[in-house]
Protein backbone atom coordinates (compact mmCIF):
# COMPACT_ATOMS: atom_id res chain seq x y z
CA UNK A 1 0.00 0.00 0.00
CA UNK A 2 1.52 3.40 -1.12
CA UNK A 3 1.84 6.45 1.91
CA UNK A 4 -0.94 8.00 0.42
CA UNK A 5 -3.15 4.78 1.20
CA UNK A 6 -1.42 4.42 4.56
CA UNK A 7 -2.43 7.86 5.59
CA UNK A 8 -6.09 7.66 3.95
CA UNK A 9 -6.41 4.45 5.92
CA UNK A 10 -5.12 5.76 9.26
CA UNK A 11 -7.43 8.88 8.90
CA UNK A 12 -10.47 7.07 7.87
CA UNK A 13 -9.78 5.10 11.41
CA UNK A 14 -9.20 7.91 13.40
CA UNK A 15 -12.22 9.48 11.98
CA UNK A 16 -13.95 6.43 13.24
CA UNK A 17 -13.02 6.18 16.45
CA UNK A 18 -13.44 9.70 17.21
CA UNK A 19 -17.53 9.02 16.09
CA UNK A 20 -17.87 5.80 17.64
CA UNK A 21 -16.24 7.76 20.53
CA UNK A 22 -19.01 10.82 20.12
CA UNK A 23 -21.87 8.59 19.76
CA UNK A 24 -20.74 7.03 22.89
CA UNK A 25 -20.92 10.09 24.49
CA UNK A 26 -24.43 10.84 23.31
CA UNK A 27 -25.60 7.07 24.07
CA UNK A 28 -24.81 7.24 27.95
CA UNK A 29 -26.51 11.19 28.38
CA UNK A 30 -29.34 9.78 26.04
CA UNK A 31 -29.34 6.80 29.15
CA UNK A 32 -28.72 9.31 32.17
CA UNK A 33 -30.23 12.30 31.20
CA UNK A 34 -30.01 13.48 34.96
CA UNK A 35 -27.29 12.05 37.35
CA UNK A 36 -29.37 11.19 40.55
CA UNK A 37 -26.99 11.59 43.95
CA UNK A 38 -28.65 9.44 47.13
CA UNK A 39 -27.01 11.03 50.38
CA UNK A 40 -27.86 8.82 53.50
CA UNK A 41 -28.81 10.03 56.85
CA UNK A 42 -27.00 11.01 59.96
CA UNK A 43 -27.57 14.77 59.90
CA UNK A 44 -30.33 17.25 59.02
CA UNK A 45 -31.40 17.56 55.69
CA UNK A 46 -30.60 21.32 55.23
CA UNK A 47 -27.09 20.72 56.11
CA UNK A 48 -26.53 17.47 53.94
CA UNK A 49 -28.05 19.35 50.95
CA UNK A 50 -25.55 22.40 51.71
CA UNK A 51 -22.45 20.14 51.67
CA UNK A 52 -22.99 18.71 48.79
CA UNK A 53 -23.65 21.58 46.68
CA UNK A 54 -20.26 22.01 45.50
CA UNK A 55 -20.47 18.45 44.35
CA UNK A 56 -23.92 18.62 42.32
CA UNK A 57 -22.22 22.07 40.60
CA UNK A 58 -18.85 20.47 39.73
CA UNK A 59 -20.68 17.20 38.21
CA UNK A 60 -23.15 19.39 36.25
CA UNK A 61 -20.29 21.30 34.95
CA UNK A 62 -18.21 18.48 33.72
CA UNK A 63 -20.81 16.09 32.63
CA UNK A 64 -23.15 19.08 31.10
CA UNK A 65 -26.06 17.29 32.68
CA UNK A 66 -28.49 18.35 35.23
CA UNK A 67 -27.64 16.55 38.87
CA UNK A 68 -30.55 15.80 41.68
CA UNK A 69 -29.71 15.29 45.63
CA UNK A 70 -31.98 13.11 47.28
CA UNK A 71 -31.23 13.15 51.00
CA UNK A 72 -33.12 10.16 52.42
CA UNK A 73 -35.56 10.04 55.67
CA UNK A 74 -32.55 7.05 56.83
CA UNK A 75 -30.66 4.95 55.13
CA UNK A 76 -32.87 2.56 53.45
CA UNK A 77 -33.71 5.03 51.39
CA UNK A 78 -30.31 5.27 49.43
CA UNK A 79 -30.32 1.61 50.01
CA UNK A 80 -33.89 0.82 47.97
CA UNK A 81 -33.35 4.18 45.81
CA UNK A 82 -30.15 1.97 44.77
CA UNK A 83 -31.69 -1.35 44.46
CA UNK A 84 -34.43 -0.19 42.32
CA UNK A 85 -31.98 2.15 39.65
CA UNK A 86 -33.30 5.05 40.79
CA UNK A 87 -30.62 6.73 41.99
CA UNK A 88 -27.08 6.16 40.57
CA UNK A 89 -24.41 7.52 42.64
CA UNK A 90 -23.61 7.26 46.71
CA UNK A 91 -20.60 9.30 48.01
CA UNK A 92 -19.22 8.12 51.64
CA UNK A 93 -21.76 5.09 51.66
CA UNK A 94 -21.84 2.96 55.17
CA UNK A 95 -20.36 -0.29 54.60
CA UNK A 96 -23.30 -1.89 56.20
CA UNK A 97 -25.36 -0.50 53.64
CA UNK A 98 -23.08 -1.83 51.28
CA UNK A 99 -23.37 -5.27 52.90
CA UNK A 100 -27.08 -5.25 52.45
CA UNK A 101 -27.17 -4.50 48.97
CA UNK A 102 -24.24 -6.91 48.24
CA UNK A 103 -26.41 -9.76 50.22
CA UNK A 104 -29.47 -8.31 48.23
CA UNK A 105 -28.23 -8.14 44.77
CA UNK A 106 -24.27 -8.33 44.12
CA UNK A 107 -24.95 -7.18 40.68
CA UNK A 108 -26.68 -3.86 42.00
CA UNK A 109 -23.23 -1.23 42.50
CA UNK A 110 -20.04 -0.87 42.15
CA UNK A 111 -17.63 0.15 44.69
CA UNK A 112 -15.39 2.66 43.47
CA UNK A 113 -12.97 4.22 45.81
CA UNK A 114 -12.44 4.43 49.55
CA UNK A 115 -11.15 7.68 52.04
CA UNK A 116 -7.94 7.22 53.49
CA UNK A 117 -7.69 9.24 56.82
CA UNK A 118 -5.15 11.58 57.82
CA UNK A 119 -2.82 9.15 59.09
CA UNK A 120 -2.98 6.65 56.26
CA UNK A 121 -5.40 4.20 57.24
CA UNK A 122 -8.54 3.19 55.22
CA UNK A 123 -10.82 3.19 58.59
CA UNK A 124 -12.64 4.71 61.44
CA UNK A 125 -14.61 4.04 64.91
CA UNK A 126 -18.04 3.26 66.20
CA UNK A 127 -18.28 5.41 69.80
CA UNK A 128 -20.58 5.41 72.44
CA UNK A 129 -20.85 8.84 74.46
CA UNK A 130 -22.57 10.55 77.17
CA UNK A 131 -22.86 13.76 79.22
CA UNK A 132 -19.79 14.24 80.62
CA UNK A 133 -21.95 15.35 84.14
CA UNK A 134 -23.52 12.33 84.23
CA UNK A 135 -20.93 10.59 86.30
CA UNK A 136 -20.34 7.76 83.38
CA UNK A 137 -17.17 7.00 82.97
CA UNK A 138 -17.07 3.39 80.82
CA UNK A 139 -19.48 1.58 78.87
CA UNK A 140 -19.97 -0.48 82.50
CA UNK A 141 -21.54 2.20 84.06
CA UNK A 142 -24.29 2.06 81.35
CA UNK A 143 -25.47 -1.52 83.07
CA UNK A 144 -29.67 -0.73 83.32
CA UNK A 145 -29.16 2.74 81.20
CA UNK A 146 -30.88 3.78 77.81
CA UNK A 147 -28.51 4.02 74.46
CA UNK A 148 -29.21 5.17 71.82
CA UNK A 149 -28.29 3.43 68.10
CA UNK A 150 -28.47 6.09 64.94
CA UNK A 151 -29.87 3.71 62.39
CA UNK A 152 -30.35 -0.09 61.70
CA UNK A 153 -28.68 0.14 58.59
CA UNK A 154 -25.72 2.39 59.71
CA UNK A 155 -22.00 0.20 60.19
CA UNK A 156 -20.89 2.50 63.71
CA UNK A 157 -24.45 3.67 64.84
CA UNK A 158 -25.63 -0.09 65.39
CA UNK A 159 -23.78 -3.35 63.57
CA UNK A 160 -20.13 -2.90 64.99
CA UNK A 161 -21.63 -1.67 68.51
CA UNK A 162 -24.08 -4.64 68.93
CA UNK A 163 -21.35 -6.82 67.55
CA UNK A 164 -18.49 -5.96 69.54
CA UNK A 165 -20.72 -5.19 72.85
CA UNK A 166 -22.31 -8.57 73.15
CA UNK A 167 -18.48 -10.21 72.26
CA UNK A 168 -17.43 -8.07 75.83
CA UNK A 169 -20.17 -9.34 77.82
CA UNK A 170 -22.71 -6.15 76.96
CA UNK A 171 -24.86 -7.83 75.47
CA UNK A 172 -27.46 -5.00 74.08
CA UNK A 173 -30.75 -7.29 74.33
CA UNK A 174 -29.96 -7.56 78.38
CA UNK A 175 -27.31 -5.17 79.66
CA UNK A 176 -29.15 -1.81 78.47
CA UNK A 177 -32.99 -0.87 80.29
CA UNK A 178 -33.63 0.65 76.54
CA UNK A 179 -32.01 0.68 73.22
CA UNK A 180 -33.80 2.65 70.54
CA UNK A 181 -32.95 4.21 66.81
CA UNK A 182 -32.29 8.31 66.96
CA UNK A 183 -33.02 8.74 63.17
CA UNK A 184 -29.51 9.33 62.46
CA UNK A 185 -25.89 10.08 64.19
CA UNK A 186 -26.35 14.06 64.79
CA UNK A 187 -29.85 13.13 66.13
CA UNK A 188 -28.69 10.53 68.84
CA UNK A 189 -26.01 12.90 69.86
CA UNK A 190 -29.04 15.68 69.99
CA UNK A 191 -30.83 13.05 71.91
CA UNK A 192 -28.38 12.49 74.75
CA UNK A 193 -27.62 16.37 75.24
CA UNK A 194 -30.89 16.40 75.95
CA UNK A 195 -30.93 13.88 78.61
CA UNK A 196 -33.68 11.77 76.03
CA UNK A 197 -30.85 8.80 76.41
CA UNK A 198 -27.98 8.10 79.11
CA UNK A 199 -25.75 7.50 75.60
CA UNK A 200 -25.36 6.89 71.84
CA UNK A 201 -23.36 5.35 69.15
CA UNK A 202 -22.36 7.69 66.27
CA UNK A 203 -18.68 7.52 64.43
CA UNK A 204 -15.49 9.07 64.38
CA UNK A 205 -11.87 8.86 63.24
CA UNK A 206 -10.77 9.42 66.41
CA UNK A 207 -7.59 11.21 65.53
CA UNK A 208 -6.61 14.58 65.54
CA UNK A 209 -7.28 17.09 67.89
CA UNK A 210 -10.05 15.77 70.34
CA UNK A 211 -11.41 19.67 70.94
CA UNK A 212 -12.80 19.93 67.29
CA UNK A 213 -14.40 16.72 67.39
CA UNK A 214 -11.17 14.53 65.66
CA UNK A 215 -10.62 15.04 62.13
CA UNK A 216 -13.59 13.73 60.93
CA UNK A 217 -16.82 12.22 61.70
CA UNK A 218 -20.14 13.19 63.66
CA UNK A 219 -18.84 14.81 66.45
CA UNK A 220 -16.26 17.00 64.18
CA UNK A 221 -19.34 17.54 61.91
CA UNK A 222 -21.81 19.12 64.79
CA UNK A 223 -18.33 20.90 66.90
CA UNK A 224 -17.71 22.27 63.16
CA UNK A 225 -21.46 23.84 63.23
CA UNK A 226 -21.48 24.72 66.24
CA UNK A 227 -23.64 21.95 67.52
CA UNK A 228 -21.42 20.70 69.98
CA UNK A 229 -18.71 21.16 72.93
CA UNK A 230 -16.42 18.30 72.87
CA UNK A 231 -16.01 19.35 76.56
CA UNK A 232 -19.61 18.46 77.27
CA UNK A 233 -19.54 15.02 76.70
CA UNK A 234 -17.08 11.91 77.55
CA UNK A 235 -16.54 9.00 75.46
CA UNK A 236 -17.36 5.47 77.22
CA UNK A 237 -16.21 2.83 74.40
CA UNK A 238 -14.65 2.76 71.07
CA UNK A 239 -14.91 0.13 68.65
CA UNK A 240 -12.39 -1.86 66.51
CA UNK A 241 -11.16 -0.40 63.43
CA UNK A 242 -14.21 -0.15 60.72
CA UNK A 243 -13.13 -0.23 57.07
CA UNK A 244 -13.67 3.22 55.95
CA UNK A 245 -17.17 3.26 53.27
CA UNK A 246 -17.34 2.58 50.13
CA UNK A 247 -18.03 5.64 46.97
CA UNK A 248 -20.79 3.53 44.67
CA UNK A 249 -21.99 4.18 41.25
CA UNK A 250 -25.10 2.23 39.70
CA UNK A 251 -23.68 -0.82 38.02
CA UNK A 252 -25.44 -0.69 35.05
CA UNK A 253 -24.56 2.54 34.67
CA UNK A 254 -22.52 3.04 30.83
CA UNK A 255 -18.88 2.02 31.15
CA UNK A 256 -17.46 5.45 29.71
CA UNK A 257 -19.71 7.24 32.41
CA UNK A 258 -18.20 5.20 35.20
CA UNK A 259 -14.77 5.23 34.29
CA UNK A 260 -15.13 9.25 33.62
CA UNK A 261 -16.51 9.71 36.79
CA UNK A 262 -14.11 7.71 38.74
CA UNK A 263 -11.75 9.79 37.66
CA UNK A 264 -13.45 13.26 38.59
CA UNK A 265 -13.95 11.51 42.13
CA UNK A 266 -10.22 10.92 42.38
CA UNK A 267 -9.64 14.24 41.60
CA UNK A 268 -11.37 16.00 44.20
CA UNK A 269 -9.35 15.79 47.01
CA UNK A 270 -6.47 17.75 44.60
CA UNK A 271 -8.90 19.75 42.97
CA UNK A 272 -11.32 21.15 45.61
CA UNK A 273 -9.83 19.65 49.13
CA UNK A 274 -12.99 22.23 50.76
CA UNK A 275 -15.90 20.16 49.21
CA UNK A 276 -13.72 17.04 49.67
CA UNK A 277 -14.16 17.41 53.12
CA UNK A 278 -18.11 18.60 52.97
CA UNK A 279 -19.08 15.34 51.09
CA UNK A 280 -16.84 13.03 52.94
CA UNK A 281 -17.68 14.65 56.46
CA UNK A 282 -14.80 15.78 57.64
CA UNK A 283 -10.78 16.47 57.04
CA UNK A 284 -9.64 13.39 54.88
CA UNK A 285 -5.99 12.83 52.61
CA UNK A 286 -7.88 11.23 49.83
CA UNK A 287 -9.37 8.95 47.96
CA UNK A 288 -7.55 5.01 47.88
CA UNK A 289 -8.68 2.01 45.92
CA UNK A 290 -10.36 -0.42 47.59
CA UNK A 291 -8.03 -3.64 48.83
CA UNK A 292 -9.63 -7.24 48.32
CA UNK A 293 -11.58 -8.36 50.27
CA UNK A 294 -12.10 -4.94 52.72
CA UNK A 295 -15.47 -5.18 52.88
CA UNK A 296 -15.48 -9.06 54.24
CA UNK A 297 -15.97 -8.73 57.70
CA UNK A 298 -18.99 -6.20 57.79
CA UNK A 299 -20.57 -8.57 55.21
CA UNK A 300 -20.20 -11.35 57.09
CA UNK A 301 -21.95 -9.61 60.72
CA UNK A 302 -24.84 -8.40 58.31
CA UNK A 303 -25.37 -11.81 57.18
CA UNK A 304 -25.05 -12.93 60.91
CA UNK A 305 -27.20 -10.24 61.95
CA UNK A 306 -30.36 -10.97 59.23
CA UNK A 307 -29.96 -14.38 59.74
CA UNK A 308 -30.64 -13.73 63.72
CA UNK A 309 -33.27 -11.30 63.04
CA UNK A 310 -34.92 -14.50 60.43
CA UNK A 311 -35.18 -16.74 63.39
CA UNK A 312 -36.32 -13.81 66.16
Amino acid sequence: MSIFGQALRAACATALLLSTTAADAQDWKARIPVIRIGILGGENAADRLTNYACWKDKLEAHFNVPVELFPAADYAGVIQGLLAGQLDIANAFSPNSYASIVSQDPDAVEAVATQRQTDGSLGYYSVIIARKDSGLKTVADLKGKTLAFADPNSTSGYLYPSFELKAQGYDPATFFAKTGFAGGHEQGVVAVLNKQYDAAATWSSAIGDESKGYSSGNLAKMVQKGALNMKDIVILWKSSLIPNGPELVRKALPADFKAEYAKVLFDLPKSDKTCFDAIEGGDFADFAPIPAGFYDTVIRMRQEQDAGRRKS
